[in-house]
């Protein structure tokens, strides 16, 4: 994996989490496939959610003026790919993040250290 695309994953991660995602995890892929050095991986409490959250990766990746190659499932919004290039974000829902199981299926794949999300002021909930 590329510092670039670790980095970008970081960045994608926080981007994510800013957006009340949950279990967000960034793994380095980059030894396992040849599409793509970093996946991010995130979950939306809603449909809504998810698109809001792809809809922030992306214009982060813009204003950045980094690639965004491509956003596919973003009418349906239950699973939302951001294909920035070296870097996939998966947005989903939680049924489909369940189903699809990506975290199993790239169990494999070394996880990026992300920074440990801010925690809330006392007597706020998320």
């Amino acid at each position: 994996m590329t510092e670039a695309a670790g980095e970008r994953a970081r960045r994608w991660a926080e981007v994510a989490r800013e957006l009340s995602a949950e279990n967000v995890v960034a793994l380095a892929v980059g030894e396992l496939t040849s599409f793509a050095d970093a996946f991010v991986i995130a979950t939306a409490g809603s449909d809504r959610q998810a698109r809001a959250v792809a809809d922030a990766l992306v214009e982060s990746a813009k204003t950045r003026h980094e690639p965004v190659l491509g956003v596919e499932g973003y009418d349906d919004g239950r699973w939302i790919l951001i294909d920035g290039g070296d870097l996939v974000a998966h947005v989903f829902v939680r049924d489909a993040r369940e189903h699809y199981d990506l975290d199993r299926l790239w169990a494999d794949a070394p996880r990026i250290p992300l920074a440990e999300p801010a925690a809330l002021p006392r007597g706020v909930r998320a």
